[in-house]
């Protein structure tokens, strides 16, 4: 199943992230190698809000879709292009965060890693309401990207998480010892 490959890809990034994290210590966590950069905890939650808020628009888009509440459409701008590809059109070298995405508790880096960890088995649940015809449908819009079908919205979710991996990675390789 597409859907079920999809899902895994998101777990398999998350996963990958998580593990960067493991033994970094709250202290660690906090550090900023230029002030206006995110620390691995403000990275953390990002990712966390970005998660959830993409999960939740997709559940609600596919229930509003069968309800007859959205219009159910294949047609958009990026229909059948790959998310990198629809990244590479839409974002800018340095974007802009969403309010709805950007981190603004703080806290514990451990509780971020908890929160965000927790999502594969909500991502999991929306896989199983999900049908596999309903992947080309358009979802709801990304606030940067805009138009997405929900198989582009599965890919974006692990994008974003790989592409976070990255900034994380560099920041690791950063810290003072």
């Amino acid at each position: 199943m597409e859907i079920e490959k999809l899902i895994q890809n998101v777990a398999l990034e998350r996963n990958l992230y998580l593990e960067q994290l493991k033994g970094i210590s709250e202290l660690q966590a906090q550090w900023k190698s230029i002030p206006e950069e995110w620390n691995l905890i403000e990275i953390t939650e990002h990712l966390f809000w970005s998660e959830q808020g993409g999960i939740f628009g997709m559940w609600k888009s596919i229930l509003a879709i069968r309800a007859g509440q959205m219009e159910r459409t294949l047609d958009s701008k990026h229909k059948d292009m790959p998310i990198k590809q629809i990244i590479d059109l839409t974002w800018q070298v340095k974007e802009t965060v969403p309010e709805m995405a950007a981190p603004r508790m703080g806290g514990a880096l451990s509780f971020w890693i908890a929160s965000l960890n927790s999502l594969q088995e909500v991502l999991q649940a929306f896989g199983e309401i999900l049908q596999e015809d309903e992947l080309r449908y358009q979802s709801q819009p990304h606030p940067i990207s805009g138009a997405l079908d929900f198989k582009q919205r599965l890919e974006f979710l692990a994008f974003h998480i790989s592409r976070h991996r990255e900034q994380c990675k560099k920041l690791l390789n950063e810290l003072p010892l």
